[in-house]
């Protein structure tokens, strides 16, 4: 390639030019750089043409860029799988996890029969399953996924294709047998998909497991500071993997370089992060539990969650980061005294940041969900979601003895 700051150019050349294309440090660098080029150059045609050929250069950067892919190999080592592909957000990855899950083997098209979910699922993964899925003649049915008894009905009844359920599901913090659910994926003709963004790997890895796909939201603990969105999905095998890229440049809901430079720091912090937040996590569920303003408290760490016993043996110890809770006065008054009470902790709807956040249910990530739904998954007007931060523990307890005492239930 010519150089194309030849001083025989025009001035208004060279202001185009001068300082582009220079050929790679021979140095590495520590950090992965930040690639925000949108395409590529080749040394000659036929180069271009073998990189279209093979599907595995840097082309377009729909189609590939290497800050994400940096990203993409650190997911995917990290949830033991053979390729993992970056969205823009969590919700472009599910989406994206269905479709591949539901394309027949060897094809292209998704075309599912059916798709089973957990009955308690993200209120807007079930709004987008049933509204993109179940609209275009594809049926979805709910079960409680903690019944396998209930499972195995459902698989009988529906035939699915695809099985999609959350380890430690939003907001009710269900815990599920990844291992027995793939068994009967499998054994149907199924693929499961687990959305892990709450457990993380370091709790479980659902691809272990035999699970097919694992989905993380990456803005939630990936990232972990509340200043990136992505999604990404990681596949158990080279098909799967395959699909995901095929689909995912077509679809073009592609992660931008910046985002995906935050989220691979972010992960850089993600045990030290999360042990403190589990910790933390624990020991206000327990205060909590004996606080008399509190119906129930929901945290797999107690011995009075329902899968308590298979939440110890399956996560080794830790037991996530999000406690939920029901206030006696299980109204919107009280929730709107606790919620305008606190100072410290921050009313905002994500979760996974090193700031200790609440979250409303039924106004938030359950919105869009009719009350009797609501009801029906255990969610009521006195739900409160705690996602706990890095902070001193202390310091938070404090904060919610005075948001619980506005209620008028102490």
């Amino acid at each position: 390639m010519t150089n194309p700051t030849d001083a025989a150019q025009r001035l208004a050349t060279r202001l185009v030019h001068a300082g582009e294309r220079a050929p790679a440090p021979p140095a590495t660098p520590t950090a992965t750089p930040i690639y925000t080029s949108a395409t590529y150059l080749y040394p000659s045609l036929a180069a271009l043409d073998a990189a279209f050929e093979q599907g595995d250069g840097y082309i377009y950067t729909r189609y590939g860029n290497p800050t994400v892919a940096a990203l993409e190999h650190a997911v995917s080592t990290i949830e033991g799988g053979v390729g993992a592909v970056a969205f823009a957000s969590g919700m472009a990855a599910l989406h994206a996890a269905v479709m591949a899950a539901g394309t027949p083997r060897g094809e292209t098209a998704p075309r599912p029969r059916g798709i089973l979910i957990a009955r308690d699922i993200y209120g807007s993964t079930s709004v987008l399953l049933r509204e993109f899925f179940a609209a275009g003649g594809i049926p979805v049915e709910a079960c409680d996924m903690c019944d396998l008894a209930a499972v195995d009905a459902a698989i009988a009844a529906l035939q699915p294709d695809v099985i999609v359920v959350e380890q430690l599901s939003n907001p009710l913090l269900r815990v599920v047998d990844i291992a027995a659910l793939a068994q009967r994926a499998r054994t149907n003709g199924a693929r499961l998909v687990v959305d892990n963004t709450i457990a993380t790997p370091l709790l479980q890895r659902p691809l272990s497991l035999g699970a097919d796909l694992v989905v993380h939201s990456a803005t939630k603990y990936f990232s972990g500071h509340g200043d990136a969105a992505g999604g990404i999905v990681v596949a158990r095998s080279s098909l799967l993997r395959d699909t995901l890229v095929r689909q995912g440049r077509l679809l073009g809901a592609s992660l931008g370089p910046f985002e995906a430079q935050q989220i691979l720091r972010g992960i850089k912090t993600l045990a030290l992060r999360v042990e403190r937040q589990c910790a933390n996590a624990a020991t206000i569920a327990a205060w909590l539990e004996q606080h008399p303003a509190v119906a129930l408290v929901r945290y797999p760490g107690l011995p009075s969650h329902p899968q308590h016993q298979h939440a110890a043996e399956w996560f080794g110890g830790t037991f996530g980061a999000l406690v939920t809770f029901d206030l006696q006065a299980a109204n919107r008054t009280a929730l709107g005294r606790f919620f305008d009470t606190l100072r410290l902790i921050l009313p905002a709807t994500t979760l996974g940041d090193i700031y200790t956040l609440a979250s409303a249910p039924t106004i938030a990530s359950h919105r869009e969900l009719t009350a009797d739904q609501r009801a029906a998954r255990g969610i009521s007007d006195g739900t409160v979601r705690l996602s706990i931060g890095i902070e001193a523990v202390e310091d938070l307890i404090n904060d919610l003895q005075a948001a619980l005492a506005a209620t008028g239930e102490c």
